[in-house]
């Protein structure tokens, strides 16, 4: 009898060993399961804001995004696309927010919620630096302009434009217009002045700004309209504001632009 009690505990406590031992393991791979993922948007194109270099995605924007997600613990899943397409994206549900310099507008405001203004743009017109014809948009009448499709900065120029007097050009992507205002094929460039004044530095090709930026925007992060997405955009304030306060944004945007794009601009 003592012998089959023997038998028993030690059947018993294997048991119990190996049922803390998948305990565990389900437990293991539960929090393996729950691991936060963000779903991030980007063109992978905008230099400085949002590009590859190689195959490694980088820039301000970029850079910014992954500061925060690394702070609220989150790991994050790019989705690369042209930026309407990115947008898109952003309004069906498929991404949480996206990071490659979004204006706050009043059109955008009806579809998504934004967080605090982390950089500053302006919309900026760049012509060939032999062209002394061009400073404003009432000289672009009878031109052809290049822009990239969908982006805020095409918007702006078409307000300005209700008689529909300058040749709109549009672009997938910022690649080729530059060296279509270079050597021109276009008459000028509209795109935010931050990044045109890093795309001359970068390119070195014979471009410069033309006047002054024609509007003054904000820039920040869009999320869906939902509970879940007003929660995350909280986070994201809470992060941005401690970010800002230490110095570290400021620090991001002189590493890009060589100037500080996270302060408003002097009008």
């Amino acid at each position: 009898m003592k012998k089959h009690k023997g038998i028993l505990a030690i059947t018993l406590g294997l048991s119990l060993l190996l049922a803390a031992c998948g305990s565990g393991g389900e437990q293991a791979a539960s929090g393996a399961q729950e691991e936060k993922v963000l779903r991030v948007g980007a063109t992978g194109q905008s230099y400085p804001f949002a590009y590859k270099e190689g195959e490694k995605l980088q820039g301000f924007d970029v850079e910014v995004a992954e500061t925060i997600a690394a702070k609220l613990g989150y790991k994050i899943e790019w989705h690369l696309a042209e930026f309407s397409g990115v947008m898109g994206q952003l309004e069906t549900g498929r991404i949480d927010t996206v990071a490659n310099q979004v204006a706050v507008t009043d059109e955008r405001k009806q579809k998504f919620n934004f967080s605090q203004t982390y950089a500053y743009a302006g919309t900026q017109i760049i012509v060939k630096n032999d062209n002394n014809d061009i400073h404003s948009v009432a000289d672009l009448k009878g031109k052809t302009v290049g822009a990239v499709l969908g982006s805020n900065h095409t918007k702006n120029l078409q307000k300005q434009d209700p008689n529909n007097e300058i040749n709109i050009r549009t672009y997938e992507t910022q690649e080729g217009t530059l060296n279509d205002v270079a050597y021109g094929r276009i008459d000028a460039y509209i795109n935010g002045r931050s990044v045109l004044l890093a795309q001359i530095e970068k390119t070195g090709l014979p471009l410069k700004l033309a006047g002054d930026p024609i509007t003054y925007e904000e820039v920040a992060f869009p999320f869906p309209k939902d509970e879940k997405h007003d929660q995350l955009r909280t986070e994201f304030d809470k992060v941005l504001t401690e970010l800002r306060d230490n110095g570290t944004l400021k620090q991001l945007s002189e590493k890009y632009f060589k100037a500080d794009v996270t302060a408003p601009i002097q009008k």
